[in-house]
């Protein structure tokens, strides 16, 4: 009895949830009210290895495809003879050591599935499920471009960080990245005209978006040359910007044949005209139903004296300094040469404003635009960097300054530009494509110059001359309707 005794003793020490030391008759096992063989043998009967005891599954999804190599972690996992994943076997199982397996999981049904590891002694299953995923596409922006391709889109959606290829109607896409798991960037190939299917294929499987994009017939103007289709992201930094002019389906960017200037597409909008200072009121909602075509720089000295013979201007720096000392009486025989127009004082602001409600309209490290005057020197020629601390009172040469975000330069400073409009008082009634008042005294000039001050240099400010005046502060910009 003694021996038998020491025995259990020992097994208590090697098994304390089963035996339990203490007063008494604590080793009577099988409660027969005595501490014999018996409860040597019940003992006995349970002895062997332990079977596996699972904490942890990392990762905790994977791919429906399979393949997702996971690192099972627990205890007893010494002896493991299997693991599966919603009862179908993984590959490549392999002991790290008594506390942690790693496997490859194999293919398995979008959802959740149980993990499951098995050895010599039993099964055991992991306290959380895995989660079978599959890639999904949310968005693709923008949804359609010039059937030449080139435009650059973002594939939103989820489990895209394994993304391997994007087609669009069957054809790869060019410059894919993968930004993260939400979010891959590419530039579409050329196609047909019409809507394609957009297929993404990665680690996580398969995504078809039946028509996900959609092939435009971007229209050139008989009077241009293309320069290119589609807006530039460095340079039209707006994506519902980009959109709007994609969807004119016009090219984007164009040389005008006869004079050689770059014009830009401006497509239709609503925006709040005017602002909060004398003539600048009151605010009021105006709509443009077309897209028109609006120079991306101001008139040059050399464009001007290619059609018309002769240099007006005071400040003949260089052939690239815009134009200037030019009456709106005489721009019109430039207009009737070259088939161009002046903008209306509704659309000089709308492309001016390029989206912002600001003062001053989008620069450097300002995309929303800005209302502080200290950010003008980056967007215009002015006071501040020309009569003073600059080069002088003067006009620059066009295009020194960051564009605004429709891609035109000097809309605000270096001249003055003269619009279509006679000037006249605004209403706060809403109006559609406003070409002001049927007559007057004065037309309208936008923008400042070289020699204003900041207020004067605002997207809404509004200054007026005769139409026969001439100034070295005052140039035009030209438009086109489409």
């Amino acid at each position: 009895m003694n021996h038998l005794r020491i025995i259990l003793a020992l097994l208590s020490f090697l098994f304390p949830t089963a035996i339990a030391l203490g007063q008494g008759c604590s080793t009577d096992i099988n409660g027969d009210g005595k501490v014999d063989g018996g409860d040597l043998a019940l003992v006995l009967s349970n002895w062997g290895t332990c079977p596996p005891s699972v904490t942890s599954v990392t990762p905790t999804q994977g791919s429906v495809l399979g393949g997702t190599v996971i690192t099972i972690t627990g205890t007893g996992l010494s002896t493991t003879l299997a693991v599966t994943v919603g009862g179908a076997p993984c590959t490549a199982v392999t002991v790290l050591s008594p506390t942690q397996v790693r496997a490859t999981t194999p293919p398995g049904a979008a959802g959740q599935a149980a993990v499951a590891v098995t050895t010599p002694a039993g099964t055991s299953l992991a306290p959380s499920p895995f989660n079978y995923v599959l890639q999904s596409v949310t968005s693709i922006s923008p949804s359609s471009g010039p059937y030449t391709g080139g435009t650059p889109i973002t594939i939103s959606g989820q489990y895209l960080s394994g993304t391997t290829a994007v087609t669009i109607g069957g054809v790869p896409v060019t410059n894919l990245v993968v930004v993260n798991s939400t979010t891959v960037t590419a530039v579409t190939p050329p196609g047909s005209v019409g809507a394609a299917d957009v297929v993404v294929t990665g680690s996580k499987g398969t995504v078809s978006v039946a028509g996900g994009f959609t092939y435009l017939s971007i229209i050139t103007p008989a009077w241009a040359t293309l320069l290119e289709a589609s807006p530039d992201p460095a340079v039209v930094t707006s994506e519902s910007l980009r959109t709007a002019i994609t969807a004119t389906g016009y090219a984007w960017r164009v040389r005008d044949n006869g004079t050689g200037i770059e014009m830009l597409l401006v497509p239709p909008g609503v925006f709040e005209m005017g602002c909060c200072f004398g003539g600048d009121l009151p605010l009021h909602s105006v709509t443009l139903t077309s897209a028109f075509y609006l120079g991306r720089y101001e008139v040059t000295q050399a464009q001007w004296q290619e059609k018309i013979g002769a240099n007006p201007s005071y400040y003949q720096m260089s052939p690239q300094h815009p134009v200037e000392q030019v009456s709106w009486n005489t721009i019109q025989g430039f207009l009737s040469a070259t088939g161009m127009r002046l903008p209306t004082e509704a659309e000089w602001e709308y492309a001016c404003r390029a989206g912002t409600t600001t003062p001053f309209h989008s620069g450097p490290g300002f995309p929303n635009g800005t209302t502080d005057g200290n950010l003008v020197g980056q967007i215009a020629w002015y006071y501040y960097n020309t009569c003073s601390g600059g080069p002088g009172c003067q006009t620059m040469t066009v295009g020194g300054k960051a564009a605004n975000a429709l891609g035109l330069h000097d809309m605000l400073g270096n001249v003055w530009e003269w619009c279509g409009d006679w000037y006249g008082g605004y209403t706060s009634a809403p109006q559609t494509n406003p070409a002001g008042p049927g007559s007057g005294t004065s037309r309208v000039l936008r923008g400042g110059s070289w020699g204003n001050y900041t207020d004067n240099v605002r997207s809404e400010y509004r200054n007026n001359r005769m139409p026969s005046d001439a100034d070295s502060s005052i140039g035009f910009r030209v438009a086109r309707s489409l």
